[in-house]
């Protein structure tokens, strides 16, 4: 029987963690780690590679010892991969190949294929108005929840067939009524004294938010926003969403944030392109739902923005 050769595995096993390290260092050298990673998760990144680099190091070290030193190990565990070489192949090639995809394949971010299987989300997802049967809108869920929390939580019980503590768990230790109330309505009073609304790579998410609960008092405003193009299969010639990707740890937590807009220049943008739209808010209805649509709006083809996706504001 075939003797084990414990240093040949030990080599190939640094070799790996090595290029995992590489792998990391070359999307944060090239700058498209931000296609993958929130800002907010680089200082782990940076610990990650110098893991994998000091970790890959001492395996290739490790490599270099005799046989006879690396079979006495005072844990009795057995290090052996088992089985016949296919099955180590096959094994190594699970973490050999995404390094190798990974400086292969092109890096780039998402795009309105993954917003047609992810649905957007008009607006920020947490105002939006339903309408009634009748034509009349109810309460959007940010004021239901602003209004009665406790009575909120407990209908996504009902509703889901959840405990109380889950829900209260997810929900009231997320978002404080009074921090969530007051920094919103202060943010509407710095919006509304503007001549125009300029929406940015950190006040996104903060100016949907502010659309969805506080609409009625901006109909008419001017506003100025950066995304790219998609469309919805039932959009009108005229009609074309501006959107954008949010990131708080992930691509796999990845959302898309859009706002509806309307211009007689909508027909001449292919999806995805990156387009500046300046127009003026108007309340609208789209799939029963009463959102914030940009009329009337100028639109021009711009480069897709250094970092592509919004992330949520943490420091308030």
């Amino acid at each position: 029987m075939k003797k084990y050769d414990h240093s040949f595995h030990a080599y190939i096993q640094g070799i790996i963690l090595i290029g995992f390290a590489l792998l990391i260092l070359g999307l944060i050298m090239t700058g498209n780690i931000v296609y993958y990673i929130a800002p907010s998760m680089m200082p782990f990144i940076y610990f990650a590679l110098g893991t994998f680099f000091l970790l890959g190091i001492m395996q290739v070290f490790r490599s270099t010892k005799k046989d006879s030193h690396q079979d006495s190990c005072s844990c009795e565990a057995d290090h052996q991969i088992k089985g016949p070489f296919p099955v180590k192949l096959l094994i190594y090639s699970i973490f050999i190949l995404p390094i190798l995809f990974g400086f292969i394949l092109p890096d780039r971010a998402l795009d309105s294929s993954v917003a047609a299987n992810r649905g957007i989300q008009y607006g920020s997802g947490l105002g939006i108005n339903q309408v009634s049967g009748e034509g009349e809108s109810s309460l959007s869920r940010a004021e239901a929840y602003l209004d009665d929390p406790e009575g909120y939580i407990n209908s996504l019980s009902e509703n889901n067939g959840e405990t109380d503590d889950i829900e209260h768990f997810q929900l009231e230790d997320f978002y404080d009524q009074d921090w969530y109330d007051d920094y919103y309505s202060e943010l509407a009073d710095e919006f509304a004294v503007e001549d125009t609304i300029t929406v940015t790579e950190q006040n996104y998410l903060d100016v949907m938010t502010v659309l969805d609960i506080y609409l009625d008092r901006f109909i008419g405003k001017e506003i100025e926003i950066l995304g790219f193009a998609y469309r919805e299969e039932d959009f009108e010639d005229h009609q074309i969403v501006i959107a954008r990707f949010s990131m708080t740890c992930c691509t796999a937590d990845a959302g898309v944030y859009g706002t509806l807009v309307e211009s007689q220049e909508a027909k001449d943008f292919e999806e995805d392109t990156w387009l500046f739209a300046r127009g003026t808010i108007k309340k609208g209805q789209y799939n029963d739902f009463i959102i914030p649509i940009i009329e009337d709006a100028y639109l021009v083809e711009v480069e897709q923005p250094a970092t592509p996706y919004v992330y949520p504001n943490f420091n308030r």
